[in-house]
């Protein structure tokens, strides 16, 4: 079993910052990517960004392209996302998810951390 436990969420104004992080813990070992997802009042899931364990190698969602920014500590098994020039559509729930598969089918997932960006 893997928990993960998110931390950081809050509320911030247009243009401020937040910065999210994501614990792993229990059984850790062969975890090859994390993300972030978000699911925003009315709208579907959304991706957001992702990293591989093993490459360090990242993905973004088009929507937060040169705003977010995710980042990974293997010593920690900890994940973080920096989220600047917050825009009041980034008002999300966002989650922390892992996936052992390199077909990157997310099965593993956190309790969510409400953002909230004010305009």
């Amino acid at each position: 079993q893997v928990q993960l436990v998110e931390s950081g969420g809050g509320l911030v104004q247009t243009g401020g910052s937040l910065r999210l992080s994501c614990a792993a813990s229990g059984r850790t070992g062969s975890m090859f990517a994390m993300a972030w997802y978000r699911l925003a009042p009315g709208k579907e899931r959304e991706f957001v960004a992702s990293i591989d364990w093993s490459s360090g190698s990242t993905r973004y969602a088009n929507s937060v392209k040169g705003r977010f920014t995710i980042s990974g500590d293997n010593t920690k098994n900890t994940i973080y996302l920096q989220m600047n020039s917050l825009k009041p559509e980034d008002t999300a729930i966002y989650y922390c998810a892992m996936t052992r598969s390199i077909f990157r089918q997310y099965d593993y997932w956190g309790q969510g951390t409400q953002v909230t960006v004010s305009s």
